[in-house]
């Protein structure tokens, strides 16, 4: 079954053709970062007006990478939730459009849900396990019973992980985004230097907190006094100290609230899944005597190789009009 993959949901455009969930025959990312870097950040508006004007190109790319046409395609799937809304209509628009005039199925797909099956398409599906997206828009850490049998065991209840290396990072001078930045600078520090708190949810131990350890930082580097027009800045060679130490704090905090679910709930694997998933660090924590699998090169940031491989175990929509997009995880915890 050949599948086309369309993902937009945030600051990357990307078409892919990939027959029956597995074989990638074709993977086109177009990334927005030079746009966002003076912003520390994404800026919505702006990543939604450049999906408009490059999303038909990248999918007639893809289709000639993968030598096919549209009489050759089974199935047209796109990534509808969550994300930015404007993004995700730009995509869902699109597909449905092509759904119609190719008159091929159309099949919504879950983002996050995608970021957790990247790490199935090189890897054996062991079930139950435990499924941790980690990236700059979501936290979760889910039970998997099976493809699209999940149970919510833990969320972020502020900041996702990915959008705390880049606010640490912002505040280390560091340039955007700050995932990468952040754990280059962390290989010179000590990781001891700083003991930053991790951050707890009481009600809900398995839960993510960030916003707390994002202030620690905050107020190490510029003294409490930070809001003063003069505050008492960190000296420079102490940067890389606060860069090792907040990362081992919030990976840690990942793994060890992984491994207790994994334990807890008779977990057989842990699939990880998002762009925080390419920091070594946080693979280094792992023991090695688990059953951890993490996405192929290239499939960790946001791509539509996931969202079409993923496709290939979803139900078509009955009608593709009907597919709404939605900024919010819609149908992802249904146990």
């Amino acid at each position: 079954m050949l599948i086309l993959g369309i993902e937009s949901t945030c600051d990357e455009t990307a078409a892919s053709v990939v027959r029956d969930g597995k074989e990638i025959l074709s993977h086109v990312v177009r990334t927005q970062t030079e746009t966002h870097r003076p912003y520390q950040g994404v800026f919505p508006e702006l990543a939604c007006r450049q999906h408009f004007d490059v999303m038909l190109p990248i999918i007639e790319e893809a289709m000639k990478l993968a030598g096919v046409t549209p009489q050759d395609l089974d199935r047209i799937s796109v990534a509808s939730n969550p994300g930015l809304m404007g993004a995700i209509l730009t995509g869902v628009t699109c597909a449905k459009t092509l759904s119609l005039a190719w008159d091929i199925p159309l099949v919504g797909v879950n983002h996050v849900e995608a970021h957790l099956y990247a790490a199935m398409m090189e890897a054996p599906q062991l079930f139950p396990s435990l499924g941790v997206v980690i990236s700059g828009g979501h936290t979760h850490m889910l039970k998997m019973n099976a493809i699209g049998e999940y149970e919510l065991l833990g969320k972020t209840v502020d900041d996702a992980i990915g959008e705390a290396f880049d606010k640490v990072a912002a505040l280390l001078d560091l340039s955007y985004p700050g995932g990468p930045e952040v754990e280059k600078l962390a290989l010179s520090g000590d990781k001891n230097k700083y003991p930053f708190k991790r951050g707890t949810v009481k009600k809900c131990p398995l839960d993510f907190s960030f916003s707390g350890l994002k202030t620690n930082v905050l107020y190490t580097l510029k003294g409490k006094e930070c809001q003063k027009k003069a505050p008492t800045l960190l000296a420079e060679d102490e940067k890389a100290h606060v860069a090792a130490s907040f990362q081992h704090t919030a990976l840690s905090d990942v793994v060890g609230k992984s491994l207790k679910a994994a334990k807890g709930f008779d977990c057989q694997a842990i699939y990880f899944g998002g762009g925080v998933s390419n920091n070594q660090y946080l693979r280094s924590l792992i023991p090695q005597d688990i059953n951890v699998f993490f996405p192929p090169k290239g499939l960790s940031l946001d791509n539509a190789a996931m969202i079409a491989g993923l496709a290939f175990h979803l139900e078509t929509e009955e009608n593709p009009l009907r597919l709404t997009a939605s900024p919010r995880a819609k149908n992802l915890y249904p146990c």
